[in-house]
């Protein structure tokens, strides 16, 4: 509190008390004086917003010949109850220069008590304190002393003070004094030596005196010394002792107008403050616990510095009288009471505003001045943003209803393509939609996206006719398994006609017409390729592709089917080629009884002279599978692997089922000292493998657990080196597989893993891809180069015709008629070659030469990334 003031005001218990000196007055019938010390209780009102006095109290004092002064007040802890109460300082001077001083307690029911008195024959002007006792300390003559109500004696501190910048309560050391003095060097060479040095340089050092205990601890556990010219106040915020160990985080003012944050008297954060001549710091714990600190100035001006990512003011008030701190509104936290100074009303707590700097916000009906930027700026600033919110939903909510128009749109333009579709599995004709104009509540119709005009050249006739002219033993074999929650479609073809097919996949088409789902089930990607022998030579499923490479153009001619129904899985046998499709089947069991339309589609490809000259897409009819929950539950469709005679009996359809829904590793298992034939041994024994009939290389694990259904593929290609490929259902199974591989095989054993495939085999891909990829080039370049003739033969066509002799260079020279001649063919012959130099070819030309082109390096790429 400010020294030497008639009202002061404290804040207590969440009401304000207003303390204030009457003028002295001649009591009747004597010559004395008397003045009175009043006390006014104000509590806030929030239906009025106004402050309301609710008690008062008041204490005689005689003043002949005396001056009194209220001195400070502050909240103090009384020793013999522990309860904390308010204590005012008062100060009586007399004539003879003898000044008394006199501590008072207001108690609850507004009755003072006198603690204690003391004289002195100098006034207190520097660094006065109250603490618990309660107590008084003070500076004079750069000396601390102090009195207390235990001890009513005015007793001396050992240590010569510059200033006192806090008093307060330290952990296991009770009331402790953090002041700042002129260093004192040790004489030993037990101190610290930095903490010497640094007395030494900056001339000043920190002390802290516990008054109880009369030790002095470590100033450098509060700030370093070269603070000690700067600091005035400080504030500590916490304090507590870990392996005993001092550990204090405080947060310091200085004359250089700066608010720095020590930790275990570090500085962690520095902020620049916005007045000049700071001279206190307390805080304030708000709703949303946030911990403000609110800095007092010697002109009147108040901030509130915050510490969130950093240090920063917050806010700030000009032409403040007094700033208090306490619970006003009763909301469970602080708040901050801003007196403002207002000479046109006098009335007690006229001017004021109640914040936290969040949603506590009351203020006073008169105006009082303040800084606009931190005050008013704040609450224009919240309108702004909340103007800007309001205008972002509003364009977020259009957005969304946008968005939602968008996917009703796709999802009609899907179930029109579904419908389409179906009529051509079933051989109908379908009906596109007419175009109409857009109706209200912008409802827009399906338009064909063909032109109405008689034959169309991509019409779906033309699509039923390509259909129809595929061979009618084309399909030999259609198949279905469940393994696990998978449904495995198999489409087994001719040996006489997959030969000259190219792209080929498997979509399914469910045949109900379900209006809420599509009826296209989608398929996943997998592909196998197994040699006659069926040993599992290569196979790829789910590959990975390569970085951003692959993707040179887009591939529009590719795009119509593939981004629904995906790659499906092909599977080479025997003088056989089986199409696999893998979807998933507890979806289709929602409906109890499916029956779906198996559709394939591929490439026909016709080839002339070793070159494919023409690719054209057909789309066949294979059949239906039907699929029921009783077939499920009496394992109609499961795949069987049982034992006999050491063999595995599995047909070659539960095989391919099993391959087409597993995932495969391939190792290279090498040995440097012995050799790798414990791994025959450890498929045999421990994994409990059996080999299948038609193919004694791979074989079937039978062991009972997660293991159970892994196909092995065991090749050795020396005694020390040999080949481990596994098709198993997750990476948890492979796991298992591998450590229990480790524990048999020698410790010199070397297990890697191959990226896919086998190098012999990827090498041979990769050349006939790179001739492929050759061929495509010059057939195109040929194309390019027949057009390019063919308009450059139109246009030189056109040029005036005169034939030039074609005598000897020689005579041409000799005469000026023979000079021009040679100079009109040497000029024609250059502009020939500027015009052959400076081909053009149309627009769709280049396009099919791009797309051509892309499709050969993206194979060829994909098979050296492989490699790689």
């Amino acid at each position: 509190m400010p020294l030497g003031e008639h009202e002061q005001f404290l804040s207590y218990n969440g009401e304000v008390l207003v303390f204030h000196l009457s003028e002295p007055k001649h009591v009747e019938g004597t010559g004395e004086k008397t003045m009175s010390l009043f006390v006014r209780r104000m509590a806030f009102n929030r239906d009025t917003n106004l402050f309301v006095q609710k008690s008062s109290g008041v204490f005689n004092m005689s003043s002949s010949h005396l001056k009194i002064e209220i001195i400070c007040c502050s909240c103090t802890t009384d020793s013999r109850t522990g309860i904390i109460l308010p204590c005012i300082l008062m100060k009586k001077k007399k004539r003879n220069n003898v000044v008394e001083y006199l501590l008072l307690l207001l108690h609850s029911s507004n009755q003072f008590e006198q603690s204690f008195h003391f004289k002195l024959d100098y006034e207190l002007k520097e660094d006065i304190r109250l603490f618990a006792g309660p107590s008084v300390l003070w500076r004079h003559a750069n000396k601390l002393f102090y009195i207390s109500s235990a001890t009513c004696t005015v007793l001396s501190v050992p240590v010569q003070v510059s200033s006192v910048v806090w008093t307060g309560e330290i952990v296991d050391e009770g009331t402790v004094v953090l002041g700042i003095r002129t260093a004192c060097l040790p004489e030993t060479e037990d101190e610290d030596e930095f903490s010497a040095s640094d007395r030494a340089i900056w001339g000043t050092e920190f002390f802290a005196y516990a008054i109880e205990t009369q030790k002095m601890l470590t100033g450098t556990s509060f700030m370093p010394h070269a603070y000690g010219r700067v600091v005035s106040s400080v504030y500590v915020c916490k304090n507590e002792m870990l392996k005993k160990q001092l550990r204090v985080s405080l947060v310091a003012i200085t004359h250089k107008n700066q608010f720095i944050w020590f930790q275990d008297g570090v500085p962690k954060g520095v902020c620049e403050l916005p007045y000049e001549k700071p001279c206190s710091v307390r805080t304030a714990v708000t709703s949303s616990s946030d911990l403000l600190f609110i800095v007092s100035f010697a002109s009147g001006n108040v901030c509130v510095v915050q510490r969130k990512d950093s240090l920063q003011v917050a806010s700030k008030w000009q032409e403040v009288r007094s700033v208090l701190v306490d619970d006003f509104v009763g909301s469970g936290s602080e708040q901050l009471l801003l007196l403002f100074k207002d000479d046109s009303n006098r009335e007690v707590l006229s001017t004021f505003k109640i914040t936290d700097l969040g949603a506590v916000n009351y203020a006073s009906v008169i105006n009082y001045k303040h800084d606009v930027p931190a005050a008013e700026g704040l609450q224009e600033n919240g309108l702004l943003t909340v103007q800007a919110l309001e205008a972002r939903l509003q364009a977020g909510y259009t957005s969304v209803q946008e968005l939602q128009q968008h996917l009703r749109l796709k999802k009609r333009v899907i179930l029109e393509s579904c419908k389409a579709l179906i009529d051509l599995v079933e051989e109908r004709a379908h009906v596109l939609p007419a175009a109409k104009e857009v109706k209200c509540r912008r409802q827009y119709s399906l338009v064909s996206l063909w032109d109405d005009v008689e034959n169309p050249p991509h019409s779906l006739s033309k699509e039923t006719s390509l259909a129809s002219k595929v061979p009618a033993r084309f399909i030999e074999k259609l198949w279905q398994r469940v393994v696990g929650d998978s449904l495995v479609v198999g489409v087994q073809l001719t040996e006489s006609y997959y030969l000259s097919l190219s792209d080929v996949s498997l979509s399914l088409v469910l045949e109900r017409d379900f209006s809420s789902i599509s009826p296209i089930i989608k398929c996943q990607n997998k592909i196998i390729k197994l040699n006659k022998a069926f040993s599992a030579s290569s196979v790829s499923l789910c590959q990975i592709e390569p970085p951003p490479k692959k993707i040179k153009l887009g591939l529009h001619s590719k795009n119509d089917l593939k981004e629904e129904f995906k790659r499906c899985s092909g599977v080479q046998l025997d003088g056989t080629k089986t199409v696999t499709a893998v979807t998933s089947l507890s979806p289709l069991l929602a409906f109890h009884h499916v029956c779906c339309v198996v559709l394939l589609h591929a490439k026909n490809q016709k080839r002339w002279n070793e070159s494919v000259q023409e690719s054209k897409k057909i789309t066949v009819i294979c059949g239906k599978i039907l699929l029921s929950l009783d077939d499920i539950s009496s394992g109609k469709y499961s795949v069987k692997m049982l034992r006999d005679n050491s063999y595995c009996t599995g047909s070659m359809e539960d095989i391919l089922a099993v391959l087409a829904v597993s995932v495969r590793f391939s190792f290279q298992i090498v040995s440097s000292d012995c050799t790798v034939t414990p791994v025959n041994s450890w498929l045999l024994g421990e994994m409990e493998c059996t080999p299948f009939k038609e193919c004694h290389n791979n074989i079937f694990c039978h062991k009972v657990g997660n293991v159970y259904g892994t196909i092995f593929n065991w090749t050795m290609k020396n005694p020390f080196e040999g080949l481990l490929t596994l098709f198993c259902r997750n990476l948890t199974v492979l796991f298992q597989c591998l450590h229990s591989l480790i524990r048999v095989l020698p410790p010199s054993c070397d297990v890697k893993l191959l990226r896919s495939g086998s190098k012999s085999v990827l090498t041979e891909q990769l050349a006939l891809a790179l001739e492929e990829e050759m061929l495509t080039l010059r057939n195109c370049f040929l194309k390019e180069l027949k057009e390019s003739k063919a308009v450059n033969s139109l246009t030189w066509g056109n040029e005036p015709s005169k034939k030039i002799s074609d005598a000897p260079v020689v005579s041409l020279l000799d005469s000026t008629e023979g000079l021009q001649q040679f100079r009109k063919k040497l000029q024609n012959e250059r502009e020939k070659g500027v015009l052959s130099m400076n081909q053009t070819m149309t627009g769709a030309l280049y396009q099919e030469i791009a797309l051509k082109i892309a499709a050969a390096q993206l194979s060829s790429d994909m098979l050296v990334w492989r490699l790689s």
